[in-house]
């Protein structure tokens, strides 16, 4: 072997050694992300009350993360690309940090609204991780291959956090005496630590010079998202608060305009130099199929997750339900949580050897026949454990992979908000899923015995909705080219700018 063939290896070995270094604080990092997730979901209850506000306010919470989210993220990644990925992640991790002390502290229903709707501030960290990594092995051009195993282990890291918080909280509360400031500190530590982590441990990434904030871009798209979140919350508000049919008017006026607003932003991108987000890049086959499951999958990953908690305690005299109770419904949950996990680490495993658009299509189909066979199986406990497990599986592999495909397909300085679309599409996809399984079930109530259960057709056709999703992903991730997503040859990174057309 040459000198310097050698020196060449040795310089990749040592920059394989930083980035599996990176993947470690940033799987430290996805642990506090999924405690978020999954720490306060049972202190519900506990919160309502101290609080004191009625059960159906708890939605306000997630109605307003969702509209702050949905609106920061893509302008967060846009500026993780241009002045440095870690400085913004490190402004999330602060802010998020602030707001879940905030949170421990908050005495009042709105104080604890605005504190948790800041706290969402924690969605950007895993797509300005993914562009952190991506960023870092592309000066090797191993960019692509080290980026899909690293999101398959941060996946694992983020559903491992959510089982914990979950575990937790519930114990810290019943040890501390039902102290509910006390329970509630456990997670501020937890994200104090990651700002040190991120502080400390993480890298920068090199920013491209002469970039600019398409300021006026920004604002369109966040109209548009805040009008089409802001009706399919509202849809969600109808049912559950059984509004007038006149507010249903309002939910078409406001999805109108921000589809309207969102043609008019694409139009207006088109004519920027440097636009909020390039239109040209999401028209690409290698992009546009992943921002479409990313979509399609939210819907259920993120929207039948009520639904299957309400049909796993539905009385099963009614001839179809479980008849659980709090606990195992828990379990059931726990289950479907494993084999996320499950199907992160399988993605991380394969990803290396098999081709990345065959691994998408794969468990896209997965979580199409995991619902589908919740159509002829869904009596017994074991049916429907087996078909979440396929489900789950299939869900895990394209959480890890959808924004590792977006990174891998966007040029270079667009892989922090090409990833970050990923997110803000599936969480899109989940809240109209919501919306629409509850209008769905809420259609059966009082046609069954129980006067409150929904019918068993109302719950087939939320798991023929999320069958449909999984297998019209699939197909649409034929269209993505074969040879996307792979590692760039040396000296091919001009050759992998996007053409302007």
């Amino acid at each position: 072997m040459s000198r310097s063939s050698a020196a060449a290896d040795r310089l990749r070995g040592s920059a394989l050694g930083i980035t599996a270094g990176l993947i470690g604080w940033f799987v430290f990092v996805e642990i506090t992300s999924g405690i978020l997730q999954g720490y306060y979901v049972p202190l519900f209850s506990d919160i309502v009350i101290a609080l004191g506000v009625h059960d159906s306010d708890v939605n306000w919470f997630e109605a307003a993360q969702l509209l702050l989210s949905a609106l920061v993220v893509p302008i967060m990644a846009k500026l993780g690309d241009m002045y440095g990925h870690k400085k913004v992640l490190l402004a999330a991790a602060i802010l998020t940090a602030a707001a879940t002390w905030w949170l421990a502290f908050a005495g009042d229903f709105w104080s604890f609204l605005i504190a948790w709707s800041l706290q969402g501030f924690y969605v950007v960290w895993l797509p300005l991780e993914i562009a952190l990594i991506f960023e870092r092995g592309r000066r090797q051009n191993h960019g692509v291959s080290i980026t899909r195993r690293a999101a398959g282990l941060l996946v694992v890291g983020l559903q491992a956090g959510a089982i914990l918080g979950a575990l937790a909280a519930g114990r810290i509360f019943d040890a501390s005496g039902g102290d509910l400031t006390f329970t509630l500190i456990f997670p501020a530590i937890a994200v104090t630590a990651t700002v040190f982590v991120i502080w400390f441990a993480v890298p920068d990434s090199k920013p491209m010079p002469g970039r600019q904030l398409d300021t006026w871009g920004f604002v369109i798209l966040a109209w548009g998202l805040l009008l089409i979140t802001s009706a399919l919350v509202y849809m969600r508000m109808i049912n559950e608060l059984e509004l007038g049919a006149g507010s249903w008017a309002w939910v078409a006026v406001l999805l109108i305009a921000g589809i309207l607003v969102f043609v008019w932003f694409a139009r207006f991108e088109l004519r920027q130099k440097d636009p909020a987000i390039d239109i040209r890049v999401l028209r690409r086959p290698e992009m546009w199929p992943v921002q479409i499951t990313a979509f399609l999958v939210g819907i259920s990953l993120l929207g039948a997750q009520g639904p299957l908690s309400t049909y796993a305690g539905t009385d099963s005299s009614l001839g179809y339900g479980l008849g659980l109770d709090a606990s195992a419904r828990s379990n059931v949950i726990g289950v479907y949580l494993v084999s996320l996990i499950v199907g992160a680490i399988i993605f991380a495993l394969t990803s290396r050897r098999a081709s990345p658009r065959i691994i998408l299509i794969a468990a896209a189909a997965l979580v199409g026949i995991g619902y589908t066979l919740f159509l002829p199986f869904h009596q017994e406990l074991w049916q429907v454990l087996l078909n979440l497990s396929i489900a789950g599986i299939g869900s895990g592999a394209l959480v890890g992979a959808l924004p590792a495909a977006a990174a891998a397909a966007a040029p270079a300085g667009q892989t922090g908000i090409s990833s970050a679309l990923t997110n803000t599409t599936k969480t899109i996809g989940g809240t109209f899923a919501s919306a629409i399984f509850g209008v769905v079930l809420a259609a059966g109530v009082g046609t069954v015995a129980s006067q409150t259960a929904a019918s068993l057709g109302g719950y087939l056709a939320v798991w023929a909705i999320c069958a449909a999703g999984g297998f019209l992903a699939a197909v649409l991730l034929f269209f993505v080219p074969k040879v996307a997503f792979a590692d760039e040859a040396p000296g091919d990174e001009v050759a992998a700018q996007p053409t302007i057309l």
